[in-house]
């Protein structure tokens, strides 16, 4: 499922994944981070804690751990991950999620060139 053009003329963020193996759009706030992301390739998301965090998986698979726990998340399912849990994913290709973060600065927004 391709995401409509209102999400996908939102900002991308400069991420620490390569673009062609994850795109972003994003919704930034001083509340926090709204992200759109689509994983063109299989991923493995190191274990690793931040703030908050709570997405739904809108497309393909996500095998999550998170504090140790290990579960798979398909279409129409969320997880939420409390401030300095330790989580890590396997991504399949394919797979769009949104994900909120508490920290509005969770990722950098990237620099829109100017036209």
């Amino acid at each position: 499922m391709p995401l409509p053009d209102l999400i996908r003329n939102f900002p991308a963020l400069d991420l620490p994944f390569p673009a062609d193996v994850v795109t972003s759009h994003a919704i930034r706030s001083d509340a926090g981070l709204v992200v759109f992301f689509t994983f063109v390739k299989d991923m493995v998301l190191p274990p690793h804690s931040h703030g908050a965090q709570w997405g739904t998986v809108l497309e393909g698979e996500i095998e999550f751990t998170i504090g140790g726990e290990t579960r798979t998340y398909r279409p129409g399912d969320s997880y939420s991950i409390p401030a300095g849990v330790e989580h890590g994913a396997n991504i399949k290709s394919g797979s769009v999620v949104i994900d909120v973060f508490e920290e509005p600065d969770r990722y950098r927004i990237k620099a829109q060139a100017s036209g």
